[in-house]
């Protein structure tokens, strides 16, 4: 179901009469649109804090943009600013400024202490009027863990805070703010986080931390158009909705995808299969033998598998006292402990290669609960429970992450009372519900080869809602 209000707040008699009577006029939101398009365009100014780590890393991958870059000057705190590369022409930020910013990018990385948080007042204060509509804020630091002072621990877990608060501040102009936490030299291993966050791929998450560690396996060279070239990936509940958006995602940027649903799918299966150029898969998860009917499937191809996306999940909603029990069992069979088992059996059959990605989705839900939720809240925060887990004992460059969706415009939330459905779509900072693809470019780029060092992350894509963290 399309987003009426949403469309009339863009039109000029809609935004007028949203602004009297004070309603939110959220922005339509810029989204990925062709394979060759740029990560980042217009005007982008860097900043940087004392003792900079990634300054030089940020100034190369954006100089690699058609993006005009500067570099912020004219305060002491700033001063290694400049060593974002030639590319990067100075812009005074105490004097006036004209342009109006697709993204602000700045590395607090080498703060130390809590009074160097400055930093960030001198950088962003004189700017963050200047960002434009769709815009990108990106902050990145050094992760706590990996602080042993206090002060400087205190200074980079401030800056969750300032880059969740930014993100409400900025979600009216259909702009996101995100944190990169780094571990230490693992500052080569931002490339394809830092696109992804600048680009409009990364159009419905904002106010989200993600962790970056150094990895088993370097960074692998990929092609832009098509990074998954030569990959094969296998997504559960690829039939419709999400997992047929994460198949057509996946086989766009080059991927051979097995479209793998229940057998009563089996003719939309087979559909979507057709259209990504893909291998159609009919598997109820929950069965005992499906680990080994996936598996044999995977061996038959020949190839291993480079991606296995769980994204099959079911609600069976009920107050837990008025819960039947088959309810319970099949919700946490279907959406955390097939999963389990398919990992299982999968790995111990050598059938995740090397580098690979293991994605499972998640939900809010799982991280605020919610009425009548109880076995899905469960379900999904045992997912997040399983991919902390799991990313510490994986080996061979495997990485495992998370998506926990929000609102987004499914079959299943077009089924919502008009009041709920409103709600849902309104109690973000973007002031609108996300859509499938949302949730698969951000599983992309979980996959991406250059995300290497991306392992362990919960990321929820849902417009920095007011519920949960």
């Amino acid at each position: 179901m399309s987003d009426l209000y949403l469309k009339l707040v863009n039109t000029s008699v809609g935004k007028s009469a949203a602004q009297t009577l004070g309603l939110p006029a959220p922005i339509s939101l810029k989204r990925w649109q062709r394979t060759d398009q740029p990560f980042i365009e217009g005007d982008v100014l860097i900043g940087a804090a004392s003792g900079a780590r990634a300054i030089q890393s940020i100034g190369s991958i954006l100089g690699a943009s058609p993006a005009q870059v500067f570099h912020a000057t004219g305060q002491v705190s700033l001063e290694e600013s400049s060593k974002a590369g030639s590319k990067a022409k100075p812009l005074d930020v105490t004097a006036e400024i004209n342009q109006r910013f697709s993204a602000l990018v700045f590395d607090a990385s080498g703060m130390k202490d809590t009074t160097e948080l400055k930093a960030l007042y001198e950088f962003f204060h004189p700017v963050i009027r200047k960002l434009g509509k769709n815009s990108r804020v990106v902050v990145l630091g050094l992760d706590p863990h990996h602080c042993r002072k206090a002060p400087q621990a205190a200074s980079q877990r401030a800056l969750e805070g300032f880059v969740r608060s930014i993100g409400k501040e900025v979600g009216k102009k259909g702009a996101t703010a995100n944190l990169i936490w780094i571990a230490p030299n693992a500052e080569e291993r931002i490339d394809s986080s830092l696109r992804f966050f600048l680009s409009p791929r990364s159009a419905y998450v904002s106010g989200q931390v993600v962790r970056i560690g150094k990895s088993e396996t370097g960074n692998m060279a990929t092609n832009p158009v098509a990074p998954l070239a030569g990959k094969v990936a296998l997504v559960t509940g690829a039939s419709r909705g999400i997992g047929e958006s994460i198949a057509e995602t996946l086989s766009r940027d080059g991927a051979t995808v097995i479209v793998l649903d229940i057998p009563a799918a089996m003719a939309d299966i087979e559909t979507v299969a057709k259209r990504v150029g893909g291998k159609p898969l009919a598997c109820d998860i929950t069965e005992a033998n499906s680990p080994r009917i996936i598996a044999e499937f995977v061996e038959d191809m020949g190839k291993g598998l480079d991606f296995i996306v769980h994204n099959a999940g079911i609600t069976r909603d009920k107050t837990l006292g008025n819960m039947p029990e088959h309810f319970w069992d099949m919700t946490i069979a279907v959406n955390l402990t097939a999963e389990e088992r398919i990992d299982e059996e999968l790995l111990a059959r050598n059938l995740i290669r090397e580098n690979g990605r293991i994605v499972c989705v998640s939900s809010i839900s799982g991280i605020a609960g919610n009425f009548g939720q109880t076995n899905y809240a469960a379900s999904k925060s045992g997912v997040i429970g399983y991919v902390e887990a799991m990313a510490r004992s994986l080996k061979n460059g495997i990485t495992i992450n998370a998506v926990a969706p929000g609102f987004i415009e499914t079959q299943m939330t077009a089924a919502m009372p008009m009041t709920i459905r409103e709600a849902g779509r309104r109690m973000n900072s973007l002031s609108q519900g996300g859509l499938p693809v949302d949730v698969a470019e951000t599983i992309a780029w979980y996959c991406n080869p250059q995300s290497a060092g991306v392992s362990g992350n919960i990321v929820r894509v849902c417009g920095q809602s007011l519920i949960g963290k």
